[in-house]
């Protein structure tokens, strides 16, 4: 049965066959493991490697039936990921929810997969189903990766639409199956709170968001009832350390100069792997209170949500360091940080690590990105 959600709808069972028929046979995407995967072995090597790739995705993914089972075979690669380059994650927020009821998750932005993944990872340890996740077509270029992503429960977000006309039209669609997913399939969502991650630390969820969720409001409803029957949650997620903040920083340099950021192809695609394979020290997830407040527009929403995001992000150790290193780089004066000497240290030693691969512009950039938060809530205490 055709469905005006197929366009943008993940993928359910029926489609398992034939989409994982495709990854199987599809040279770029088996070619894309083995330059992941064996890097470092002599590209002669490569066409054996690729088949010996094959032939062991066909035996572990062959004989999934079920979207579940495909998820149940990542999981081991999650608590890897978790184990090895993170030194503790930690949730608060998430017992104060009524996890029978599915919640629309709004969260801050800063890695491109880690942050649907670790939602999803605290409601799998939670005993509850995952989130379906909101993703930007700009990361589905490629057709195996389009069929990957939509195979983990991901819709898709039609950012490239060429007209105004189009765009609406999209946004409709979008917003009416958002709705759809939480009322009738009683599913999770997870979608950032703008579009692209927030390279220079300040979480601010674009208004715009808002609006595309609830244009699909009947007109006989009000805002703030439609709203709430969205049942939308502020996350915020904390990472102490970021494996991208390198390459964040001296992209937002290139902005400052050149106005613009040529962005290469595959970038979006190591920023991914670098997010998942680079180091991480602590992070924290907070859950804040459902959005049920009298809100008579988007731009109300949206200022809830930075509040919420704000008040339950963790800097860390990162974010105070960071502030006093950029001050002493800018020539301004400094306040000692708070007597907790190992952490300091540590975090300190990590940003000069950062650091010296960087020109004085880009440290100032990557500075900020760990300090913006840590001043933005010193600001909202007082």
């Amino acid at each position: 049965m055709i469905s005006k959600f197929d366009a943008i709808r993940p993928y359910d069972d029926a489609d398992l066959p034939r989409v994982l028929t495709k990854l199987f046979n599809n040279k770029e995407f088996i070619r894309t493991l083995v330059a992941f995967k064996f890097s470092a072995w002599p590209k002669f090597t490569w066409p054996m490697l690729g088949f010996v790739t094959r032939r062991y995705i066909i035996s572990q993914i062959g004989g999934i039936r079920s979207l579940s089972g495909f998820q149940r075979l990542v999981q081991p690669y999650v608590q890897r990921m978790i184990d090895t380059t993170t030194d503790a994650l930690t949730v608060s927020g998430l017992n104060k929810l009524d996890l029978s009821q599915p919640y629309l998750f709004v969260s801050n932005h800063r890695d491109i997969a880690l942050d649907p993944a670790l939602v999803n990872w605290v409601l799998h340890i939670n005993q509850q189903d995952t989130v379906r996740i909101a993703v930007g077509d700009n990361l589905l270029k490629k057709e195996w990766v389009a069929d990957l992503i939509r195979l983990n429960k991901c819709f898709i977000v039609k950012r490239s639409a060429a007209d105004r006309r189009e765009k609406l039209a999209a946004a409709k669609l979008l917003s009416e199956y958002i709705f759809h997913t939480l009322q009738a399939d009683q599913q999770h969502i997870w979608i950032a709170q703008r579009e692209g991650r927030a390279k220079d630390g300040n979480d601010i969820t674009n208004p715009a968001i808002i609006s595309m969720l609830t244009i699909n409001k009947p007109k006989d409803v009000e805002f703030a009832d439609y709203v709430r029957q969205l049942r939308i949650v502020p996350v915020s997620i904390s990472y102490e350390f970021d494996p991208c903040d390198i390459s964040k920083a001296r992209e937002l340099h290139q902005i400052d100069l050149l106005g613009a950021y040529d962005k290469p192809d595959n970038e979006d695609m190591r920023s991914i792997v670098n997010g998942i394979t680079g180091k991480k020290g602590r992070i924290h997830l907070h859950f804040g209170q459902v959005a049920n407040e009298a809100f008579e527009n988007a731009k109300q929403v949206a200022e809830y949500l930075d509040v919420e995001i704000l008040a339950g992000y963790q800097t860390f150790s990162t974010g105070k360091a960071a502030l006093q290193l950029l001050n002493k780089l800018q020539g301004k004066p400094s306040e000692p940080l708070p007597n907790s000497p190992t952490e300091t240290r540590l975090a300190t030693d990590y940003l000069h690590s950062r650091l010296a691969q960087l020109n004085e512009s880009e440290q100032q950039k990557l500075l900020a990105m760990y300090a913006n938060a840590f001043v933005k809530q010193v600001k909202l205490a007082n």
